[in-house]
Order: C-alpha cells, then structure tokens, then sequence
C-alpha cells in the first residue's frame, strides 16, 4: 500500500489478548450497546419468509457498476490503485463464484495477462501489495482450476518469505525499506501460506503459517480488547495503533485456514474473539442514523483522494463470510445481511454505486469504494438460499 504514510501496510493453542490500547477506533455514541440492541431485535427486524432482499441482485447491480471502471489493457480499475486491483479482482471473482453467474469469468485472466506489465509477477517493494495479489490469484484458481494461477500466488508467496528476517523475533517487514513490521502484511502472510498449504499440501506453506502465528501472538499485537493494531514500534512492542477494519479481517481468513487444516479448536475461537470485538467496538451507534454498521477508524476523517481506507471494511467482510462458514455463529449472518441492506438503503446513489458510509449518507464513487461494498454483498449473496 503505497498511498500512505499514516496507514501502513504467541502459542498455537492460546487465546491471545495483550498488547498496548486499542488506538482509539470507536465512535463516540456507544456502538457495542447498539449492536447488542440490534442483534436483541433481530427477530423483529428481520424480514420475514419471503420477504429478505434479493441479495444477488444487488450484487449483480454492484459488480456492474464496478466493472465500469475496469480496463482490461492495463488490468485494473480507473479511480483506484495497484493493492486496490487485487481487491477488486478478488470481489469480482467471489461475485462470480457465489452468484453464477458468468458475465465477469474472464476478468481474470485479462488482469493475469495485463497488470503484469507494471509489475513483473505481480511483485512490488511492498510485501502487503504482494500478499494481496497472492490471494488474488488463489481465488482465480479457485474459480478456473487453473494452475498458473496458483504458480503466480507460489511466486508472490515466495517474495513474501524474503521479507522475514530476525528483527523482532521474525515478522515479515511492511517493504524493502525494512522499517516496519505490521499486521496487515503478516496477517497476509499467515493467509496466504495456509491457503497455499491447502491446495498443494506443502508442508512448508504449513510450517511458515504456524510460525507466523506464533510469531504475531507473541509480538502483541492483538489490544486488550481483542482488536488489533496497527504494528510493531522500533522496541519491537504493539505500537497502539489504529485498529483498522483489514486489521481484524485478514487474520480471520488466515485463522479459518489454521483450523481446517489442523483441526484445533482453539484457531476457530481466537477467530471469533477477534470478530465478536470487532462487532461490538468497529461499528455505528444510534446516534449515526443505522446503528450496528461497520465503521472504519476515523472515517468520518477519510479525506477525498484517499484510495487505501475505503477499501479496508470489505476486507472484513470478505474474510467474516469466510469465518461464518465455520462457525456458524447467527450473529456473523445478522451482521453481514444488515450491511449489504444498510449498503443498498443509505449509501448508494441512482447508478448503484456505493459510499464509504455504509449507514449513510452516500459520499462519493471510486472503484475502491464500489469494490468494498461489493465484498460485503458478495457475501449476503452467499448467505442466500440456492
């Protein structure tokens, strides 16, 4: 993530909860009483039989809205960034996965065959970049079976182990400029290599997750309150960092990996220990219109050309839905469709582009936005009955 300066990019078995504070995210008007409420009303809230929106739908008019901005001789999306591509191309490939429907099957292999050109195998000096076009392109092997795919997010992967050295411990370093290590880069690490280690049965993808999370539970990273923060300090301590949504969401790919692959139990409740605080703090109170909403750290900040925090709360989605499917936690389908309604009700405008405000108002469109909101009605969409 190279559009920043202010958001950069412990034992298998235990619970981790220790580090510094949790960075000051939450909104000022009590959001885990509001999301208590609204879960309390869920019953009444809720629809009833044949009455849910028709969640496909407002993925299909999402996804079309987005691929507006695609350029399939350059790979990506106008409006938005290099990091932000893979996103996009990551929401795109779930939309076609989880709806069926096939209008975008061959995005990826025109991002696969153009984004390269400005980054050679997809490959910059910032590892967090890399681990998100590694993903990318699990996804694309995921939905194609096609194994250049998977060899691409190999070769990223790869890059990505250069990037870990002693320093504090271990911990992969946010770039080549070797002066940071943050979360978001090592939680893509953890993910990507326990989604390689499921498809190819390499031991090795196995053995670096494992050490990766070892590594960040001992580090501290995770806050008193169960949310994590931004990175380490030049002491090699959490540094109280702003909790941001990615923050919360990426890990829980990468511990849903974990749990499958081993089977032990105590990945699945970290997971949600982390998403159930996140749910009860990263969220819009009462007083915000739509209580229970996800709610960036220091939204209501995000200047108008930033391309990295509007992407960051569909990165929690995406990475929630995949939680879901484990735990099965009604809380988790609850949270997810009131977003995508929240979404399609408050922050659209008439060409069904989407804000950064997920509770309203709508503010602007970019492709970075689109794609976000996209993820979290790719992901109601998943919820729906076939």
């Amino acid at each position: 993530m190279t559009g920043s300066t202010t958001v950069a990019r412990a034992g298998r078995t235990v619970l981790a909860r220790t580090g510094a504070s949790d960075g000051g995210c939450a909104p000022a008007a009590g959001p885990r009483a509001a999301w208590g409420m609204m879960a309390s009303m869920s019953a009444d809230a809720e629809p009833g039989p044949g009455r849910e929106p028709d969640y496909r739908a407002y993925a299909a008019a999402g996804a079309e809205a987005l691929q507006r901005w695609y350029r399939p001789w350059t790979g990506q999306w106008r409006t938005t960034g290099w990091w932000n591509a893979a996103n996009a191309l990551t929401a795109v490939i779930a939309y076609t996965e989880r709806t069926g429907d096939r209008t975008y099957a061959g995005v990826p292999e025109r991002t696969f065959r153009s984004a390269r050109r400005r980054n050679h195998d997809f490959v910059n000096k910032f590892f967090d970049d890399n681990g998100w076009w590694g993903l990318a392109w699990v996804a694309a092997h995921d939905l194609t079976g096609e194994t250049r795919y998977l060899d691409a997010a190999r070769k990223i992967f790869a890059n990505m182990v250069t990037g870990w050295d002693d320093t504090c411990g271990g911990g992969v370093w946010w770039n080549t400029d070797r002066t940071y290590k943050n979360a978001i880069t090592n939680e893509l690490f953890l993910t990507l290599a326990g989604r390689l280690h499921q498809r190819t049965g390499d031991r090795e993808y196995l053995d670096w997750a494992l050490r990766e999370w070892d590594w960040f539970t001992s580090r501290g990273l995770i806050g008193p309150s169960g949310l994590i923060n931004d990175g380490l300090t030049g002491e090699c301590v959490n540094n109280g960092g702003l909790t941001w949504t990615y923050n919360q969401g990426v890990v829980l790919g990468g511990l849903a990996a974990l749990h499958e692959i081993t089977g032990e139990a105590a990945y699945l409740r970290q997971a949600e220990a982390i998403a159930d605080a996140a749910l009860g703090t990263l969220v819009t109170s009462e007083a915000q219109g739509t209580p229970g909403i996800l709610f960036e750290c220091e939204e209501l900040k995000t200047l108008p050309k930033d391309a990295d925090r509007p992407q960051f709360k569909g990165v929690f989605m995406r990475n929630l839905y995949d939680l879901n499917r484990l735990s099965r936690r009604p809380a988790y389908g609850e949270f997810i469709r009131a977003n995508a309604r929240s979404i399609w009700d408050n922050s659209r405008n008439d060409k069904s582009q989407f804000g950064l405000h997920w509770a309203g108002p709508f503010d602007q469109a970019d492709a970075c936005r689109q794609s976000s909101a996209l993820d979290a009605l790719n992901a109601a969409a998943g919820l729906a009955p076939e």
